[in-house]
């Protein structure tokens, strides 16, 4: 029995054995099959991974696109950027390292916080900007002290440079970092110096004066550390965008219209052409891409001038008695008045129990709508009004370019306001007043254009009553097998706006009066003597206050008199040449007074530089040289 039990156990034992070893024997068959399938049957899988995990591929950002004027005269390009680099893992001592870089170059102490937050949030091999735009002696002082400086070193980028600053910031606009609203997906944007296009012809074209990416292959470890480059893929160059804009022109406005808080504009009333755009005071666009400081942000948004905005397109101003002309043309369309009607000036007229005043306090006498215009007599424009009504008085504005956007090819143009009965009605709950459209009449109330719009109405009344519309960007050449873009009205032309010649003759018959008649022409002081180049021309003076009967009996304060922002505004439309208009030209300048002794000898200094600089003259167009700084 002893032995029968003991040959079971070794059944028993070896039945164990064999369960065993079959199941080490499957389990090293099943490993060897996993290492098969991995090694062999997925090999190339997972070489491609490896090499995903060792090749890391890098955008290169591509050279921003050049802004240049009509004659191809450089107003944004790009510059070398010298910019000075830490790495925290060469430095050892960062802090040590920073205090002695801030004896050599100026780091002001938030640079330096800045500096010491990003080394928290990145790994000890990659670089951080400290301070960039470094000067050339500030780049030679670096590099001298390289011994003292350990994980200091100095790289060259490119970075966004306006040689005119000021001159046509409103115009171009600027360049600045990417904020976080902005950001599409476009791995672009997300490089650390990329910079996109805020305001102006930068926005406006954003995406043709970007390029596109290249790409750099480089070799990393583990750690992501960059071992060596192993190809490189530059990107495509942004587009050049050719502007109408004439820099030497814009230059020359800049500088007549001087410290005033104003705008001008000036444009071909044939093509809408806009030769020059201008607001002031303006502002450095290079500061905007360099980062500007709290004291510089501070500065100028509590400018009372307003130099961020552009007032030539976003400044609302009432027109005043630049108007006169949108209602004398109704007034003819509508048949409420001839020509050589005439309507006597008392010096006020009576509309129930209030009394409406003409400029002149003891009246013009009796005036054809010539004659009202060339003396710009309000009574007469009061009677016209009244007879005319608002609603043919809007329409005609409307069609003129006035109480709406003109499309230009900048961000921020505002519509005006050309009111309305609806208008009034929606806006406010109220009834419209007869005394409401007399006012409007001398383009006062609630009336509101900009000087872009002022340009542009005068424009089509110049050439013949077409529908010329504003552009600056003249051409989008074709690039690296791009096509040339095909920009607003470049298809065909402008349409007609159907309004009789002979009423539009009248009128400019009486601008030419304005400026070249001694007999009563209110800017006849203004006039172009050159022969061949006179002006035709419309004052205006807005009020920006109302002036109380007590003030009227007792004398009306002159501007120079009167706080800053009580002065009215000085308004100037022209036209050039009266035989053959070419260009027009409108300016505003913000509580400057007068239109007839502040703003029409700018504009015309300004119409004669215009027309100096035609090839009809004799004078072609010259490129502007340049010098930073």
């Amino acid at each position: 029995m002893k032995k029968d039990r003991d040959q079971e156990r070794q059944k028993v034992l070896t039945r164990r054995a064999l369960i065993l070893g079959a199941g080490q024997l499957g389990l090293v068959g099943a490993l060897v099959g996993r290492l098969y399938y991995l090694q062999v049957v997925q090999a190339d899988r997972y070489r491609v991974l490896a090499d995903d995990n060792r090749i890391s591929i890098r955008l290169l950002p591509p050279p921003r696109g050049e802004i240049v004027d009509r004659l191809g005269v450089p107003l944004a390009i790009n510059e070398k950027n010298y910019r000075v680099v830490i790495v925290r893992e060469q430095s050892g001592n960062v802090p040590v390292t920073l205090e002695r870089l801030g004896r050599i170059i100026d780091l002001p102490e938030r640079e330096v916080r800045r500096v010491l937050r990003d080394m928290r949030r990145k790994r000890a091999f990659v670089p951080i900007t400290v301070r960039e735009n470094l000067s050339w002696e500030e780049v030679s002082r670096v590099e001298v002290n390289a011994p003292d400086l350990p994980g200091i070193s100095i790289e060259v980028g490119l970075t966004r440079f306006y040689p005119y600053a000021t001159e046509a910031a409103h115009v171009l606009g600027y360049v600045a970092a990417v904020s976080e609203s902005e950001l599409t997906g476009d791995p672009l944007l997300e490089l650390p110096d990329f910079r996109i296009g805020k305001n102006g012809i930068e926005k406006i074209h954003d995406q043709h004066l970007r390029g596109k990416a290249g790409t750099s292959q480089v070799e990393v470890n583990a750690l992501g550390r960059v071992i060596r480059e192993l190809s490189r893929e530059e990107g495509q160059p942004g587009r050049r965008i050719e502007l109408t804009l004439d820099m030497e022109l814009q230059r020359f406005t800049m500088n007549r219209l001087g410290e005033e808080s104003a705008a001008a504009v000036i444009m071909d009333v044939h093509n809408g052409d806009v030769l020059t755009l201008a607001s002031t005071p303006g502002f450095d666009p290079n500061a905007f891409n360099r980062g500007l400081t709290p004291n510089e942000w501070e500065e100028l948004i509590s400018n009372e001038r307003g130099p961020l905005t552009n007032k030539a397109i976003a400044g609302q101003y009432a027109p005043g008695s630049t108007f006169k002309m949108v209602v004398a043309l109704a007034a003819l369309e509508a048949g409420v008045i001839s020509p050589s009607q005439r309507v006597f000036c008392p010096g006020h007229l009576e509309l129930g129990d209030t009394r409406f005043h003409c400029w002149k306090k003891y009246g013009h006498g009796h005036m054809d709508m010539h004659d009202a215009i060339k003396h710009s007599c309000d009574v007469y424009f009061y009677e016209v009004s009244k007879r005319l009504g608002i609603a043919r008085i809007a329409a005609m504005a409307e069609r003129l370019g006035l109480g709406q956007t003109l499309g230009i090819d900048l961000p921020g143009e505002r519509p005006g306001l050309i009111p309305t009965r609806e208008w009034k009605q929606a806006r406010m709950g109220k009834p419209w007043h007869q005394g409401e459209t007399l006012i409007a009449g001398i383009g006062q109330g609630y009336i509101l254009a900009t000087p872009l719009q002022l340009a542009v109405m005068t424009a089509r009344l110049a050439n013949g009553g077409i529908a010329v519309k504003p552009h600056l960007t003249r051409h989008i050449p074709a690039q690296g097998g791009l096509q040339t873009v095909a920009l607003p009205g470049s298809e065909g032309g402008f349409p007609a706006l159907g309004i009789a010649q002979e009423h539009l003759r009248l009128v400019r018959t009486a601008m030419a009066a304005v400026t070249n008649d001694p007999n009563g022409g209110t800017a006849f002081r203004a006039r172009i003597t050159e022969a061949g180049m006179e002006m035709g021309g419309k004052t205006g003076t807005a009020q920006v206050r109302r002036i109380t009967m007590a003030e009227r009996l007792t004398g009306v304060r002159k501007n120079e008199d009167l706080p800053w922002r009580h002065r009215d505004h000085a308004l100037f439309v022209a036209y050039a040449p009266v035989n053959a208009p070419r260009y027009c030209c409108a300016v505003i300048v913000e509580h400057g007074g007068g239109g007839s002794a502040v703003a029409a000898p700018i504009v015309r200094d300004l119409l004669i530089e215009t027309q100096r600089r035609d090839p009809a003259h004799g004078r072609p167009l010259a490129a502007v040289p340049w010098e930073k700084g």
